[in-house]
Parts: C-alpha cells; structure tokens; sequence
C-alpha cells in the first residue's frame, strides 16, 4: 500500500519514536533511514533487471567492473577484490562461478604471481545486452527527480561518501 502523499515510513517511524521517547533526537533517521531503504528498494528493482538475463546483482558487478577497464577487458584478482569491497574469498567464489558459466576466464599473468580474469565473448555479449536496459531502470528510479534536483543529491551524497572516507582510488585503465 503506498505511502501517503508526502508522507513515508520514515516520517511514520520517526513520528513513533517522538510519541514514545521524545527526549531522543531521531532527526539523522531522516536521512540514514531513507538512504537505508532507498538501498533495499533500488536493489530489488534493479536485481529484476538482471534476473530477466539471468544474472545476480553480484555477477554483473563483476562483469561490469571487467568491461569497464576497457580491452582487453581485463584486471588481476586483487584489483577486484579492490573494487569490490569484498573478501578475496569471495572474489574467488564469484570469479568460479562465472567462469563455470563462460562468462569469464582466468589467465596467469606474465611473471605468473597474478591471477588474471577476463572477459570471454560470452561475457562482453551479455554485460553489453544488459547495461543498456540497466541504465533504463536506474533513470527509471529517479523519474520523480528533476535533473537539478538529481545532481543536487549526487553532490550531497558524495560529500557524505567522502566524510566517510569513500574515495575513487588509482585508476585501472
């Protein structure tokens, strides 16, 4: 059932919170709470895409990050468990998977230390089908958003990103 207009269960859960305990200040729920479910939401929309392919929100991380680095659509393990912001262990776990899919494939680098993984054919196939439609749905999700307002937020929530000590890192072309 959607939510009142101009109201959201954030406001609803804030106001509870008021009755019951007002000597709390539950202003920063405003935001954490909405950027919390913002999350759940656009994750649930988003896998719905990816599922029409076949894909786990997870497998086109992977693959994505792979086509980014432009040809040959290549970086060594340890630059994805960089960019990933999970373990190595489970960088290994998705790398098997997708392999066992032919989605990618593993090569030893020259000095043969570094576990290098690319894209195959397959892969770049399917991660190009799906970042067009990817794409879609992400506008999709900010419709309600005027372009101002939208680069307004992308602004405010960098800034929150880079106070928490999110930054880009080295590059891998």
């Amino acid at each position: 059932m959607p939510a009142r207009a101009g109201r959201d269960a954030v406001d609803r859960i804030a106001g509870q919170w008021a009755a019951v305990r007002p000597d709390v200040d539950v202003s920063p729920m405003q935001v954490i709470g909405r950027v919390s479910r913002l999350s759940r939401l656009i994750d649930r929309r988003l896998a719905e895409n990816f599922a029409r392919h076949g894909l786990e929100n997870w497998m086109y991380d992977v693959l994505a990050t792979l086509r980014r680095a432009g040809e040959p659509y290549e970086l060594t393990a340890g630059d994805l468990v960089r960019q990933s912001m999970v373990t190595t262990g489970a960088v290994t776990n998705r790398i098997d998977r997708l392999e066992q899919r032919g989605l990618v494939e593993r090569a030893a680098s020259s000095d043969r230390r570094k576990v290098i993984v690319r894209l195959t054919p397959s892969g770049l196939g399917l991660v190009d089908e799906v970042v067009a439609g990817h794409m879609a749905t992400e506008r999709a999700l900010l419709s309600a958003l005027s372009p101002r307002q939208q680069a307004d937020l992308a602004a405010l929530l960098r800034t929150a990103l880079l106070g928490l000590g999110d930054e880009a890192g080295p590059s891998t072309p």
